[in-house]
């Protein structure tokens, strides 16, 4: 076993034999353990790992960029980025929210940066900036970190257990033992797969407003999309697979999707907008319609097509199916890094001023153990800080 150990300055503190183990080594596992040490100076606090690695996901996150957090510091609409555990975030978000994130970074020397989407960054670009920063204070302030660690609840000798191992399932098998209902894991933040794409053609081509919604379940996003070589992903179809991730499941990931292309505009206007255009143009050469060229003529079939010779129900039928055009997902594939479940132990069995068990005094949980998970883009990585800070304080 490969163990970093920093001693322990002893007092005559009465926490002077408190000893607190944290069980994972991933972002939120870190954030405990420091605050832990920091609230108990003289407390013995140790961090185990069950890799020869800690930080994993921190590593990978943003394409190796880390995406920390995001700039968005009303928990009211913090919490709307969250399928799970959006009511019981509120409160937590209250006393650490992105704000305090930012704060917390820069007072160790580490400055992030805003990009136009609101993800925030190292200034550096690079994850091993935050891998370092967190490494060196859980250092500094005395956490025992202990890699390639086989922690089992039949050698438990602990006063206080922060439970922070994501989503593995050895993590959920311990929170069972004491008692606590884990929901169901399924796969969330996922790209929509459609068989025979008609739009295969024209992949590559993105929106920026498009108004997507899951048939049967009247779950809809509007945002960005990407047309893909199998279907549909970007930020608004990655956040309706979020929020649809149980119904999805449960389907078998066979759904019907409805694209409203153009959102801002009504049937109505955009007959109008048609209705304006010389009768002698073609199809294919009307921009009055604000949408990518190749993705146009793809969607009005209309290469050589004149204005003149579509009757008024063409017409009206064209702009319909611009505002409901329907395609039957069957199946998904994983966002590039992106790996989020839904599902961990259900919230109702924590106290989430605390995030200590209700069923198990001194047993805490935070990060994604938990049945919550937020959208891509930051907030997945500020639950960990914020349930983290809160549970290690507490």
């Amino acid at each position: 076993m490969e163990e970093t150990k920093v001693s322990v300055h002893k007092s005559r503190s009465e926490e002077i034999n408190l000893k607190i183990v944290v069980v994972g080594g991933g972002a939120a596992g870190f954030f405990a353990a420091i605050a832990a040490k920091k609230t108990h100076p003289h407390a013995c606090v140790i961090l185990h790992e069950r890799t020869n690695k800690v930080l994993s996901k921190v590593r990978i996150s943003g394409g190796g960029r880390c995406n920390v957090t995001h700039a968005c510091f009303d928990p009211k609409e913090l919490v709307k980025n969250y399928p799970r555990g959006s009511k019981e975030l509120l409160g937590p978000f209250h006393r650490f929210q992105p704000a305090d994130t930012i704060q917390w970074f820069l007072e160790k020397g580490v400055e992030l940066k805003t990009e136009e989407d609101g993800r925030m960054f190292p200034i550096t670009d690079s994850s091993q900036t935050i891998i370092d920063c967190l490494l060196g204070e859980a250092n500094r302030v005395g956490v025992q970190i202990r890699l390639q660690s086989k922690f089992s609840l039949n050698e438990f000798d602990a006063d206080r257990l922060i439970l922070a191992t994501g989503s593995a399932k050895g993590g959920w098998e311990m929170a069972k033992n004491f008692g606590h209902t884990i929901q169901p894991p399924v796969p969330s933040l996922f790209t929509f797969n459609i068989p025979d794409f008609p739009l295969e053609s024209v992949a590559g081509i993105s929106l920026n407003n498009v108004r997507i919604e899951l048939e049967g379940i009247r779950l809809f996003q509007e945002g960005p999309i990407l047309i893909t070589h199998w279907g549909f992903s970007g930020p608004a179809a990655l956040k309706l697979s979020a929020f649809g991730a149980r119904y999805l499941a449960e389907k078998d990931y066979n759904a019907g999707l409805c694209i409203d292309w153009l959102p801002k505009f009504s049937v109505d206007e955009l007959i109008s907008l048609l209705a304006v255009e010389s009768p002698t143009k073609k199809l294919r050469t009307i921009r009055s319609i604000p949408l990518p060229k190749r993705l146009w003529n793809l969607l009005s079939s209309g290469e050589n097509q004149l204005l003149s010779g579509m009757s008024k129900s063409t017409i009206r039928r064209l702009c319909e199916k611009l505002k409901a055009d329907r395609y039957q997902v069957k199946g998904k594939t994983t966002n590039k890094e992106e790996f989020v479940t839904c599902g961990g132990v259900t919230l109702s069995e924590i106290n989430f001023k605390t995030m200590e068990s209700k069923l198990h005094p001194g047993l805490y949980f935070c990060g994604e153990i938990l049945d919550i998970d937020g959208v891509t883009g930051g907030f997945n990585f500020q639950n960990a800080w914020t349930t983290g800070w809160i549970s290690g304080t507490a």
